[in-house]
């Protein structure tokens, strides 16, 4: 715009100082974008530091610390999952970005695959059927005996090759639980929008179908025994409720392998029981 008669307009700045302005302004943007970047690093680092991001891993990882310095992120083990319960690590997982875990109350594992695909297709042994003799075995993280699957009980020799579990399921809401209510359940275990999967032996042996589309009937609500795939990893018993009436909750046993089904299924709001990342056994 052209200044008014008589008045000069304003003088326009060097072209050396109009630059050294943009250069500081570049240089504010970039030291508040590099902040920013650490913030958030930060963040994500805390939680791993201060223990509070515990995520369940795939059957067959490794101790933790042993996990995340092996697992190098490929996501293989996530392509081969039947039933895509293995994740991988956003940025709030800090050290452990990018690596596989399991939100059981989503999607848990139920081998569907019979074998363990993920393990099979792990390419450093951060999911492995048995560790290598350097590595030991923490105290209440071995298994009694090889898991042996519900789908297979029936076929001699077809346990799983699991040596350890990833965790360890715990009647965490016992004033939750349908059981121990007396209580039992009809319908969609976790409602018609629940998108998990779950593979049902008497439906198909081999293809998961959403859990919405298999309605239970039970006048005693037992899902997470009956629907856990593994053998003798869960079991209903008796007990006297404070009226003296007889009830029954579930005891979680020592053939737990922490896949996380019974947690998935259960229809309390927050389940009443839920798998505890690395938990180990101990003897009451």
């Amino acid at each position: 715009m052209n200044a008014p008669p008589g008045k000069p307009g304003k003088p326009r700045p060097p072209a050396s100082s109009e630059k050294a302005r943009r250069a500081r302004r570049t240089f504010i943007r970039s030291a508040g974008l590099t902040a920013a970047v650490l913030g958030i690093s930060l963040t994500g680092y805390l939680p791993i530091a201060g223990g509070r991001i515990s995520r369940l891993r795939p059957p067959g990882a490794l101790d933790e610390a042993d996990f995340l310095a092996s697992c190098i992120k490929c996501g293989q083990c996530v392509q081969v999952c039947p039933v895509s319960a293995i994740r991988l690590g956003d940025i709030g997982d800090g050290f452990g970005i990018g690596t596989p875990y399991i939100d059981a109350r989503a999607q848990a594992c139920d081998f569907s695959c019979d074998v363990a695909q993920c393990i099979l297709a792990c390419p450093t042994g951060a999911l492995t059927y048995q560790k290598p003799s350097f590595l030991p075995v923490r105290a209440g993280a071995a298994l009694p005996s090889p898991p042996a699957l519900k789908a297979e009980t029936q076929i001699p020799g077809s346990a799983l090759n699991l040596k350890e579990r990833v965790g360890l399921a715990r009647l965490v809401r016992p004033e939750a639980c349908l059981a121990v209510q007396g209580k039992g359940f009809s319908g969609q275990a976790r409602g018609p929008a629940f998108k998990g999967k779950m593979r049902y032996i008497d439906v198909d042996r081999w293809k998961p179908i959403p859990v919405r589309e298999h309605p239970y009937e039970r006048t005693l609500c037992d899902l997470c025994v009956t629907e856990c795939p593994i053998a003798d990893a869960i079991a209903m018993e008796p007990f006297a409720g404070e009226d003296g009436a007889p009830r029954f909750r579930p005891a979680v046993r020592e053939q737990c392998v922490g896949c996380g089904v019974c947690e998935m299924v259960c229809p309390a709001e927050p389940a009443a029981i839920a798998v505890e990342a690395h938990a180990m056994w101990k003897e009451a």
